[in-house]
């Protein structure tokens, strides 16, 4: 078994592991919830192209460790810390190696199975979204919560989520909100449903070569019970919907006056979100549709350009995640006072310098 860690330490943040037919990666990050560090990312990267050009592995399986989280999402502390003392060049670093990471998961030549268990958030989304196979184990806990932290739903949500049936994605890239494995099964984020106890058995099975599908039957759980994602589908539709924030909460609160209580809270968390990243998410759930993979991931590195020149990402972290007050003061404060000629231009603008995304870049082996 192959070990990375930072600068020899003791416990490994990522292994790698050939068993048989499958090559196995386990994020070992467990009291950070397996958030994604640059070394990781790239570490990741140079194994899953050399088990590409080697024919003995013929499936590819990722997991996390602990059973708290498959991947929380990016090493958020760390990218606050670097965009803080005004190192950005290292800050577009670790976003451009995540990015063309995932991108070489939407491309990857050999089947790709996420075995998910717990929280599966940002660059955690990231590695296992755009694969073949998302199973969901009974604690999956699904979220896309940039929206709260002042940054937008990245890691190719803007191409993912406007994909979604009606308009769940626009919905859960606005409120960041978590849904179940029940939920994600409805609408596609997961493809099969086993229980945790069993994922061992499952990579036993891949590890002997035998058929994906047959192997995630044997073992397939009951049916999860689905949320307020399914339940609720005809309110999301038809307020998320809308062609500007400010209808949408319009819509929410007419709902709410009209007696959903779904609504009401809807829009109340909406209301504590940073308003460019609301504006960005919505155009990213408006223009998605029409952007291949590659471009949606070239928009995204460009945005992120952008939002770590402002205010609002390390206002929303040092909020929520450093001091934990909850209360974060954003720049503009309303929906407004948004630049939104400035979003646009992220998705208008291509330059030679942005990288191409479409699996081909990234550490060799």
């Amino acid at each position: 078994m192959r070990k990375i860690g930072m600068a020899d330490a003791a416990e490994p943040e990522i292994t790698f592991e050939r068993r048989g037919a499958a090559g196995i990666v386990t994020l070992a990050r467990p009291k950070a919830l397996n958030a994604l560090t640059l070394p990781m990312v790239e570490a990741m990267h140079r194994q899953l192209r050399a088990w590409a050009d080697e024919p003995a592995v013929t499936r590819v399986a990722v997991r996390g460790s602990g059973g708290r989280a498959f991947c929380a999402g990016g090493d958020i502390r760390r990218i606050h810390a670097l965009g803080q003392t005004g190192r950005l060049t290292e800050v577009m670093a670790f976003w451009q190696a995540e990015y063309l990471l995932d991108a070489y998961v939407k491309t990857y030549p050999k089947p790709y199975v996420a075995l998910i268990e717990g929280i599966v958030m940002g660059g955690g989304v990231g590695i296992s979204l755009h694969g073949d196979v998302r199973v969901a184990a009974e604690t999956y806990s699904f979220a896309m919560p940039e929206t709260g932290i002042g940054f937008f739903p990245d890691v190719g949500a803007t191409y993912a989520l406007p994909r979604l049936p009606g308009r769940t994605g626009a919905y859960l890239a606005l409120t960041g909100n978590r849904i179940g494995a029940g939920d994600a099964l409805h609408v596609g984020l997961a493809t099969h449903s086993v229980r945790a106890a069993d994922f061992e058995a499952v990579l036993d099975g891949l590890a002997r070569g035998d058929d994906i599908a047959d192997t995630l039957s044997r073992f397939a759980a009951p049916t999860p019970e689905t949320g307020p994602l399914t339940s609720e589908h005809t309110t999301i539709d038809a307020c998320f919907c809308a062609d500007t924030v400010a209808d949408i909460l319009d819509r929410l609160d007419m709902a709410a006056r009209d007696g959903s209580t779904f609504a009401e809270k809807t829009a109340a968390t909406l209301r504590t979100r940073s308003p460019t990243s609301l504006a960005i998410a919505l155009t990213q759930m408006q223009r998605g549709l029409s952007l291949s993979f590659a471009q949606a991931m070239r928009v995204e590195y460009r945005l992120c350009g952008q939002v770590m020149r402002g205010p609002d990402f390390y206002e929303g972290v040092r909020a929520v995640i450093v001091d934990k007050d909850n209360r974060p003061a954003w720049n503009p404060p309303t929906l407004e006072a948004v630049d939104t000629a400035a979003i646009e231009a992220a998705f208008a603008g291509e330059d030679g310098a942005t990288p191409r995304f479409d699996g081909s870049e990234g550490p060799r082996p």
